[in-house]
């Protein structure tokens, strides 16, 4: 992030969270990508350090810390090396908002502080088979039975799916999906806890990257949850996961814009080291350019999303630039990760080596949160239309 817009107690935590990496993720990342998986009681280790509750109020055991203070963090985490476990292990930067947003005090107690303990693990399940980043798509269904709802459907691409303790559920009260009047009515978000009779995970997904994350599938049938779990009554979870949205496409940001500056440093430490017909590869001019390029990408990407972040700190409507530096973060980290991999040759297509990982891992940037087409017609309706 800019130091402009950054006090001393955001360096003090930027410190204090990279000397946390560099202890607990850092030397384990490539063998937790390998594996497939990050130990859970790395959610409770993080909790202790501070690093789950930095932006929540105190009155759930958070430190009521600003935008500025959550991405750096993210940063931090970013910079393990492992895109997956820092994925896996913020999964309640999506989740929780909606409750906190929507849900009653009675609510923050009971779902929200063990996260923030890190007791618990919670997911946000919204994406259906048909339906990712058309929201109003969803066709899982809720119906009121009594003093319970009973939800079916299923959810997919999860993150923390399995692992999850309980997952904030998008589903529909009301309004038809394939109407144009009323898709956008009646979606609502529950809070369902693990071992809910009718609630199943499905399996662990493959993906090309984000290996040490978990990602899953989830089922409802005849999934009974009490009507205390609902937030903020029918109707209110579009507008609750609307507001959600500027959040996570800065923390998707500042996270692409991390992956980008891990891949330029390695490439030019390696330019460095490794030579060619008797010079170091940093001795040709072409790979000077091509450095002083991907230099050049991150910087202006990193400078936009801060700015913009910056503007959000503010209180001012930020959704079509949030969503220029979404974009322009996704393509200055495919740009520059991309020629990481071209610089370190045949050793840049080896697993063993980091650009390898950060190449595949920054694919799903530009998907998550909103793809680049949606993102595009945000920037045309909020930004360019009138």
């Amino acid at each position: 992030m800019l130091d402009l817009f950054l006090d001393e107690t955001h360096h003090a935590l930027r410190d204090s969270a990279q000397a946390w990496v560099d202890r607990h993720i850092a030397p384990h990342a490539a063998q937790w990508e390998a594996d497939k998986h990050f130990p859970r009681e790395l959610h409770r280790a993080a909790a202790e350090a501070g690093l789950v509750g930095v932006t929540y109020p105190e009155a759930v055991g958070g430190a009521e810390g600003d935008v500025f203070h959550g991405l750096v963090v993210a940063e931090a985490l970013i910079r393990g090396g492992s895109v997956g476990t820092a994925m896996g292990l913020g999964s309640h930067a999506i989740s929780l908002p909606p409750i906190l947003a929507l849900g009653t005090p009675e609510q923050h107690q009971r779902f929200v502080a063990p996260v923030i303990r890190g007791e618990k693990v919670s997911c946000l399940a919204v994406t259906e088979p048909a339906a990712g980043s058309d929201v109003a798509g969803i066709r899982t269904r809720a119906v009121r039975d009594g003093d319970s709802y009973v939800i079916d459907g299923s959810k997919t691409f999860i993150t923390s799916g399995l692992r999850a303790d309980l997952a904030v559920v998008a589903a529909r009260t009301g309004g038809d999906p394939d109407d144009a009047a009323t898709r956008h009515d009646g979606i609502s978000l529950f809070v369902v806890e693990k071992g809910t009779p009718g609630f199943q995970t499905g399996r662990a997904l493959q993906k090309m990257g984000w290996h040490a994350s978990d990602t899953a599938e989830l089922f409802f049938e005849g999934c009974r949850v009490p009507a205390e779990n609902l937030l903020g009554g029918e109707g209110a979870g579009f507008l609750g996961l609307m507001a959600n949205f500027v959040s996570e496409r800065l923390l998707l940001g500042v996270s692409a814009v991390a992956t980008a500056r891990m891949a330029l440093e390695d490439s030019r430490r390696y330019c460095g080291e490794r030579s060619a017909f008797r010079r170091p590869l940093h001795g040709f001019q072409v790979t000077r350019h091509r450095l002083a390029e991907m230099a050049a990408r991150e910087a202006g990407a990193r400078a936009f999303v801060a700015t913009v972040a910056e503007r959000h700190r503010r209180g001012e409507d930020v959704a079509a630039d949030v969503a220029m530096a979404k974009n322009m973060a996704c393509d200055a980290c495919a740009f520059v990760t991309d020629a990481a991999v071209q610089l370190h040759g045949g050793m840049g297509y080896m697993a063993e080596c980091r650009v390898e990982r950060l190449f595949r891992d920054q694919r799903l940037y530009s998907i998550g949160g909103g793809t680049t087409e949606v993102m595009n017609e945000i920037i045309w309706r909020r930004g360019l239309a009138d």
